[in-house]
């Protein structure tokens, strides 16, 4: 019976990493102005989230560069050509955009960075999209990001 019991319980705690939110994701861009996903799903139980970006590419940021900006679906035009205006000293993002939930800083090939945010900024239902603001880009490396119901 105690073989048991001490079983049982050994294995509910083997699972509880399993049953953990996910609060982070590896988003991979690459020369070719392309993101490895179209979708990011915030599990709604995170406090906060963080977006890693990797370069893939081998181009300088100058050139190529990638950054991650997350708005709402509604406010995406506006916060990416607002941003190209900013220019890159800005990670072509306009300074204290209220549209922009987050952003990561403009990286070139082989480089990395990541943004770390609070959830409760993403609201049930709402659309959201994430997307590269280096001029010419938002239009094609892009996708959407929705809070888990």
């Amino acid at each position: 019976m105690l073989a048991k019991a001490t079983f049982a319980a050994l294995l509910s705690v083997m699972t509880l990493p399993a049953l953990a939110a996910q609060c982070d994701i590896t988003v991979e861009g690459n020369d070719a102005m392309q993101f490895n996903t179209k979708e990011i799903v915030v599990d709604k139980t995170c406090t906060e989230f963080t977006i890693n970006l990797k370069h893939t590419g081998q181009l300088p940021k100058a050139a190529m560069g990638h950054n991650v900006v997350i708005t709402k679906e509604a406010d995406k035009q506006g916060a990416a050509t607002d941003g190209m205006a900013a220019g890159l000293d800005n990670d072509y993002v306009k300074p204290d955009d209220a549209r922009v939930i987050a952003y990561t800083p403009v990286i070139g090939g082989g480089e990395s960075t990541s943004v770390k945010f609070d959830v409760s900024k993403l609201a049930a239902g709402e659309n959201y999209a994430f997307f590269c603001s280096f001029p010419g880009h938002w239009a094609v490396m892009t996708g959407t990001l929705k809070l888990s119901s």
